[in-house]
């Protein structure tokens, strides 16, 4: 099957297993996998941050800097279509007790003034606006990406305001990559950051978490009750580090892939509202002859794995298991129908 239901579906390929098979080992939890080490030692040095933080998931690493960004009862700034609202199982409520002041930004993006407007006052009614947290690129937004300045108009609300600025960036990389931005950019605005590695990087499991340093020391400490402290885990940092070195600047195929995906569909009568195609992600509307649920059955039927998302819309993502090939595979299955 040609499976775009999401980038997390990728295989390591043979040059990352055969980094895998090489890594040193040791007991992350005693800090002596030299494997975790350097990937986090990379990480780190990469955004210009003080320390980075291996943990097995995206969520973890969100979850984490949010309950050490802040105390119960306090509140979090998003939008409402974050994935830290979204798809985190209530981890805020949960993990954190906090309370979340959702925005209606333009897919999953907000805006300075949207920031300032929803801050709290110092009132005892309220719940303290604590932090701030942005998504790029935003899934339910389409992999839509922040134009770098906002993100700094962004940045100077918190800081005239005394909030922290969280990143989830679980596909950052493709945000950097169509922008033409930098890690360090992005280590200098945000207080921490979240970075998956088993997204379009394509690494099989983990994310980092990165930040000043005494942060991830507390952090670490909330990776252990969270039960996320890991042993010989320099098999997977092995992946990931490799995915950090090599799998970068091919994210730019995946963009041009779903460019042309794009394109291929835009011409049928069955395709209605489409969001805008800046990275890997295509979020359209299905209706007419079909419905998103039977548009993705008669590509099933074809030998392609679709997510129909909503009772009107279908999601495809790119990621580095699609071949050209496989592309024009697809396209010819669109045509087809």
């Amino acid at each position: 099957m040609i499976d775009y239901r999401s980038d997390t579906v990728t295989r390591p390929t043979p040059a990352m297993l055969e980094a895998m098979h090489q890594a040193p080992l040791g007991d992350d939890v005693f800090g002596e996998d030299p494997t975790v080490n350097a990937l986090e030692s990379y990480a780190a040095q990469l955004f210009g941050m003080e320390a980075a933080l291996f943990c097995p998931s995206g969520t973890m690493t969100n979850q984490i800097a949010i309950k050490a960004h802040t105390q119960p009862g306090d509140e979090v700034i998003c939008d409402h279509l974050s994935h830290i609202y979204q798809y985190e199982g209530g981890g805020i409520a949960f993990n954190s007790g906090c309370s979340v002041r959702l925005l209606q930004g333009d897919r999953g993006r907000i805006t300075a003034d949207m920031v300032k407007a929803a801050i709290n006052p110092d009132d005892v009614h309220k719940p303290i606006s604590t932090l701030v947290s942005l998504e790029n690129t935003g899934n339910r937004g389409g992999g839509s990406c922040y134009e770098f300045n906002d993100i700094l108009q962004i940045k100077q609300v918190c800081i005239d305001n005394n909030l922290k600025l969280h990143l989830d960036g679980a596909r950052l990389f493709n945000a950097l990559v169509a922008k033409g931005e930098t890690p360090l950019q992005y280590g200098q605005a945000f207080d921490t950051i979240s970075i998956c590695l088993s997204k379009g990087l394509g690494a099989p499991v983990g994310s980092l978490l990165l930040g000043p340093a005494a942060f991830i020391k507390k952090s670490r400490r909330i990776r252990k009750v969270f039960g996320g402290g890991m042993r010989q885990a320099g098999m997977l940092a092995a992946a990931g580090l490799y995915a950090l070195q090599n799998h970068v600047d091919r994210l730019a195929e995946d963009h041009a892939h779903a460019k042309a995906l794009e394109a291929a569909l835009r011409k049928k009568d069955f395709i209605g509202e489409f969001l805008p195609v800046e990275t890997n992600i295509l979020i359209f509307e299905v209706k007419g002859r079909f419905t998103p649920a039977a548009f993705a059955e008669k590509m099933k039927a074809a030998g392609i794995h679709l997510l129909a998302m909503t009772p009107t819309q279908v999601r495809i993502v790119v990621h580095l298991d699609i071949t050209p090939d496989m592309i024009q595979q697809t396209i010819t299955a669109i045509e087809q129908l």
